[in-house]
Order: structure tokens, then sequence, then C-alpha cells
């Protein structure tokens, strides 16, 4: 397991001594004395709100493939369906972040935006996911808890409560900070939630099964990019291949399936992410 490097060059004593980082060191004293006790995400929501006024929060535990298991988060009863349940039933697998530790990434701070495909915000899970829990950004604190789990910390913003620059960069500053306080937590409680990790059924293997026998390999590759909101000129340079050859598999696609709009495909893969899901948990 990666470790963060240990530190470099010379600390700011002006800093230090002044006024301001009096608040910071205070928070930063009860999160290293919550780290090992269940109370830390609560502790953790506080102080990184006294950082960047976020509307929303998601701690959530990623195994390999497995479906998330949710930790921490403050969502109010009436929005669980839509931000939480569906998250964890089937969203999370168009989901940027998910996809981001699925190719290894497990540490730092990052934007939505930065890890999104080009055509994101034009995709169906924006459209049907995301937007309908009024958020317009988010950010991404990634550690690595152990070989296999990584924790994302995720904190969703509004048009009315704007990511603002200088919050994004506290956020990464402090990143490394909250990612060992997140080792140390997993370290102690993590044994609570392992048998529930563990259970999570690999509803990812939905893909691997959607339009099996209908689509050749290829054509599902290219169903999941265009689902998670690639161009065509993105899912090609993601495959290495033309862009009129993911147009002519698109249009195979389309008729293969009996759907004559990416809309209709969304909707078709969702119903067999639940079908799956079904017959996992069945």
């Amino acid at each position: 397991m990666k470790h963060p490097p240990p530190p470099t060059g010379e600390l700011d004593r002006d800093f230090l001594a002044g006024r301001g980082s009096a608040g910071w060191h205070r928070h930063l004293a009860g999160l290293i004395q919550a780290a090992a006790t269940r109370d830390l995400p609560a502790r953790l929501e506080q102080t990184l709100r006294a950082l960047a006024p976020f509307d929303t929060i998601l701690i959530n535990t990623y195994h390999g493939r497995q479906r998330p298991l949710l930790i921490h988060d403050d969502y109010p009863a009436e929005s669980r369906a839509q931000g939480i349940d569906r998250y964890l039933s089937e969203a999370y697998l168009l989901d940027p972040f998910f996809t981001a530790v699925r190719e290894g990434l497990d540490r730092g701070a990052h934007r939505l935006r930065e890890l999104a495909p080009d055509r994101f915000e034009s995709s169906d899970y924006y459209a049907h996911y995301y937007r309908a829990l009024g958020l317009v950004d988010e950010v991404g604190l990634f550690a690595r808890v152990t070989e296999d789990v990584v924790i994302v910390v995720s904190l969703g913003f509004r048009t009315d409560m704007p990511l603002k620059r200088r919050a994004l960069q506290a956020l990464r500053n402090v990143s490394p900070v909250i990612e060992v306080l997140l080792i140390d937590y997993w370290k102690w409680q993590g044994g609570q939630f392992q048998q529930h990790l563990e259970a999570q059924a690999p509803v990812e293997a939905a893909f691997a099964s959607f339009g099996a026998g209908v689509l050749t390999a290829r054509e599902q590759e290219i169903v999941r990019l265009l689902l998670a909101g690639h161009s065509t000129k993105s899912a090609a340079r993601e495959l290495a291949i033309s862009d009129g050859t993911v147009k002519v598999h698109r249009k195979h696609i389309y008729q293969r399936l009996e759907v004559s709009s990416q809309s209709q495909l969304f909707r078709l893969f969702l119903d067999h992410v639940a079908l799956v899901s079904r017959q996992q948990t069945g």
C-alpha cells in the first residue's frame, strides 16, 4: 500500500504563528484524537465544511469491482432515494469517481470534471442522476486504506454554493492529512464494515452481460464508453480506432438492441442492471 511521501522544504513559520492557523490546528487536533474512533467521519465533515462550503457529503468505500459501501453522508430523508439508493444500486457504474478508482486512482483531491469524459454533462447519467440532485460540481478526496480498499470523500456543490479556487486548493493541500487519518480510521474501525463490504454484489457484471449474445465484445466496450459520457472522438481515442469505426459500431448497437437513441440505450441498460441486481440478491 502506498503511503504519503515524507515532508520536504521549510514550514511557513509566519502562517503557523498567525491567528488564522489556530482554528485549523484545533480542528486537526480533534481529527487526530478521533482518528481511531467511529466519530471520525462526522468530525471530518465538520472540518471540511470550514475549508469549503459544500452542500452534500458522501463517504464511500470501494472494494475492487464491488458495489460501493456507504459509511457516512448528510442527505436528508427526502433526498435519499435519489442521492443514495439509486447511486448504490445502479448509478455508481457510470460514476467517474468509481471509474477512476477502478483504473487505479487512490490519492489526492480531484475535481469531477477533471476525471469525467468529454461529453459527461451531456450524458444521460448526468441528466437523470447527477443534475437531479441539483449538483453542478464535485470534489473527491481519495485515500487507499488497504491494498484493495479505497475510501472516497465526495463533496457536492450546488449553484448557490459554487466551489471557489482557494477552497479547491485548500482541499488539495490537506488531502495528505485526510489520507493518513482515513488509513488510521480503517485500521481500527474497518472490521465493522468488512463483512458488509465483501457481501456487496459486483453489479458491474451487468456491463459484461449487457447485450451478451447480441453485441460483439468491441460493441460492449463502446456501449460502456458512450453511456459514461464519451463522445465519438473520445471513445475512438480510448479504443485506438477511428471515429468512423465507432459510428459504424454505434449504428449496429442501436439496430441489434432495437433502440433509436442513446437515452433509450441508457434506460435499457438501467433495466438490465436492475435485473442483474435482483438475480444476485435473490
